[in-house]
This record gives C-alpha cells, structure tokens and sequence, in this order.
C-alpha cells in the first residue's frame, strides 16, 4: 500500500505541472497554422515543370545518341 501511496503522492504533485505545460502547448499549435497550400502549391508545380524539362531533355539526348549508332553490317 505504501508505494501506490507514494506514486499518487508523486503523481499528484506533478499534475498541475504537466496540465499547464499540455495547456500551453496545445495553444501554441492551434495558433500556429502555417503558410497557405497556395504557395506549397505553385512551388510543387514549379518542381513538376523543372522534372518534365528534365525527363524531356535525357529523352532527347539518349534517342539522338541512339540514332548515332550505326546499324548491323548488311550482307553476308
């Protein structure tokens, strides 16, 4: 009985503790929102465009390597 005692006794001394610091930090959250997705949305717009340009310049560059590349020898 007497270490249930003393864990509620120490239980009971840090509660109002952790309730205000659970308090002040759940205000600090709901007042803090962020930017708006509009910016995070052009910006991965932008990231998307920079990737297509990419992806297209490396298609273009390996189908020209490709056709550099001279064919089997013809005949026998």
């Amino acid at each position: 009985m007497s270490v249930l005692t003393n864990l509620q006794g120490a239980l009971g001394a840090r509660l109002p503790h952790l309730q205000a610091a659970l308090r002040a930090r759940l205000a600090e959250l709901s007042g803090d929102r962020g930017d708006s997705p509009v910016p995070t949305a052009v910006i991965i717009f932008g990231l998307v465009a920079v990737a297509l340009a990419v992806t297209a310049a490396a298609l273009s560059a390996a189908n020209g390597w490709m056709d550099a590349i001279p064919g089997p020898p013809s005949g026998g």
